[in-house]
């Protein structure tokens, strides 16, 4: 028995050992080209900082920059609300839609390869083409001027909009429903990574699972919340964290081009790194908040 304990320990330390050297580079990475910067970055957000002919003078002023961030800037705190509750709405929808794709590509059905390609090819050109139809989107824009010519400007959305908002319906929450599908684009964009961890996972789910499931008269819908979601419920949490930072880091995020706007234009480099350091601060929390609660429900197995 002790043989057996020390054969499996074995195994684990290696286990350890081969990660530790997988991730490896990014520390060595991070320790030697991150760390100096980040710091520096953390002391400017506290400092007034102006420029000169070959040097950089911070004065130490306290919570100055960070009142002036939340009390005088007329924009932050509004975009800051905004990009908040935006992340948590995209990154939810990122999430579903990723996993219900995984699940319909795990199926067996003709030209499953050809659809797997079409999902993972914005992964694949996310530096090259997709990126360009994003910047110059001439393209995009002349198609949908076609359809909507074709379509004589009606709109599946905008006609169940009409009708729910003349029913009385509540109307944060669907506007909020009819957003993420009007840019469905965007979301399908950004979850091929999600979709590649989602379907490495239902590939190891044992198929005897299910097949003792049918046996004991189990039905596709049990199954799914039985022994799909449990066996795979970490690589939420994986997805998770990976969506929320992915998104943070967006093109199209109002807060940073604000401190973009704040740091380049105005040349603010203080009150630029306290607005820095207030939303990575703010998105810290909120993934540690979150991931805390799904790891409660993540299923750990052998």
């Amino acid at each position: 028995m002790s043989k057996q304990k020390n054969k499996i320990a074995g195994l684990q330390k290696r286990k350890a050992i081969s990660g530790y050297l997988f991730i490896s580079p990014f520390i060595i990475g991070f320790l030697v080209f991150m760390v100096k910067p980040l710091l520096d970055s953390f002391y400017m957000s506290f400092c007034d900082v102006s420029l000169a002919a070959g040097s950089i003078t911070k004065t130490f002023h306290g919570l100055v920059n960070y009142v002036f961030a939340f009390r005088v800037d007329p924009e932050y705190n509004r975009l800051l609300w905004e990009e908040l509750t935006r992340m948590m709405v995209y990154s939810l929808a990122i999430i579903v839609f990723s996993f219900f794709v995984a699940l319909i590509l795990n199926q067996k059905f003709r030209g499953r390869a050809l659809v797997r390609a079409i999902f993972f090819l914005p992964v694949i050109l996310s530096s090259g083409v997709i990126v360009g139809l994003e910047s110059n989107n001439e393209l995009m824009a002349s198609l949908n001027q076609m359809i909507e010519e074709t379509t004589s400007g009606v709109s599946m959305t905008a006609a169940m909009e009409t009708i729910l908002r003349t029913a009385g319906v509540g109307v944060r929450a669907y506007e909020k429903v009819f957003e993420v599908i009007d840019n469905i684009y965007d979301v399908a964009l950004a979850s091929g990574i999600q979709i590649i961890i989602f379907l490495s996972g239902l590939q190891t789910i044992p198929g005897s699972m299910y097949e003792a499931a049918d046996i004991e008269g189990c039905t596709s819908w049990e199954s799914l919340w039985k022994i799909t979601f449990p066996m795979i419920s970490s690589l939420f949490l994986v997805n998770w964290i990976y969506t929320v930072v992915d998104f943070c880091m967006r093109s199209d995020n109002g807060v940073i081009e604000k401190i973009q706007k704040v740091m380049v234009e105005q040349q603010q480099y203080g009150n630029a790194s306290a607005m820095s350091w207030i939303y990575f601060a703010l998105v810290l929390a909120f993934v540690g908040i979150t991931s805390y609660f799904i790891s409660k429900r993540v299923y750990y197995y052998d």
